[in-house]
């Protein structure tokens, strides 16, 4: 694969802020590979921390300005409607007046997240396309999508300034994973340093963060059998429509049980990459 240009490179471009885009959050399926943790509430619900995983991608492109998001729900998704719902009274000081004259008044703390989330029940059963195809009415313009399980230090102004510059259909974020197992550096036997989870240097897989023009919905259609990967990204490729961002940052997806605890590990120690 030829070299792909560094985030930095496109620090030139005008600021991002005047692209004003909606961040689609796919949030539909079973998890099973996770059914630790899933069986009882959907994936982007596991928690780092004290927060879900959902929380965590949310406040990261939040962190950039984007704050409009779009919930792809699909496998109990009235999980995320109800956290959501509930999320100020969860989050703040609250005063319950009783009786007669019962108030409730929240007493709103200075960190306060200034979101506008719009939940959509796009199928239990649906792929990753017809989720998507099934927002169309909420997008008017470009728009970013991500998966509801990756975490990553991506900078979302230098991938929308690439994504403005290329001027093709899609972005896609190509990502370095680590590796599933522990590595052992040695010398004659002896273990000089054992880091776990290292981040694979060759090759780039698919890391989610991606930015479509709203054409994108020209590839899809809102049959449940729809994929997102396999379909509508591969015929961009073949109109030569898809573009790569190359993040050699941080990235780690929960795909299982291990990754969580994984995640949970950086986060207890201070160490998590993606906080802002």
């Amino acid at each position: 694969m030829r070299n792909l240009p560094h985030e930095s490179t496109y620090s030139h471009v005008a600021n991002t802020r005047r692209f004003i885009m909606k961040v689609v959050i796919l949030c539909g399926g079973m998890g099973t590979r996770l059914r630790e943790e899933t069986e009882f509430r959907p994936k982007p619900m596991v928690k780092i921390g004290t927060k879900p995983i959902l929380w965590h991608i949310m406040k990261h492109y939040a962190h950039y300005g984007f704050n409009q998001f779009i919930l792809c729900l699909g496998y109990k998704g009235e999980v995320i409607k109800e956290y959501f719902y509930h999320y100020m009274l969860h989050s703040n000081d609250v005063t319950v007046k009783l009786g007669r004259d019962r108030k409730i008044t929240i007493h709103e703390n200075s960190h306060a997240e200034n979101w506008e989330i719009t939940m959509v029940d796009t199928g239990e059963h649906a792929l990753k396309g017809a989720r998507i195809q099934k927002i169309e009415n909420y997008i008017d313009g470009d728009f970013m999508v991500t998966y509801g399980d990756g975490m990553s230090n991506v900078d979302i102004d230098n991938l929308v300034r690439f994504h403005k510059k290329h001027g093709k259909v899609a972005t896609i974020t190509g990502v370095s994973p680590r590796s599933s197992f522990g590595q052992i550096k040695a010398e004659e036997g002896k273990v000089l340093d054992f880091i776990e989870k290292p981040k694979i240097e060759e090759g780039m897989i698919n890391g989610g963060f991606f930015i479509f023009q709203k054409k994108f919905f020209n590839y899809l259609n809102a049959n449940d059998n729809c994929d997102f990967e396999i379909g509508p990204l591969e015929h961009l490729t073949k109109d030569g429509e898809l573009m790569v961002y190359h993040h050699k940052g941080d990235w780690v997806c929960m795909d299982t049980y291990r990754d969580s605890v994984f995640l949970n590990s950086l986060w207890e120690k201070n160490q998590a990459f993606w906080k802002s």
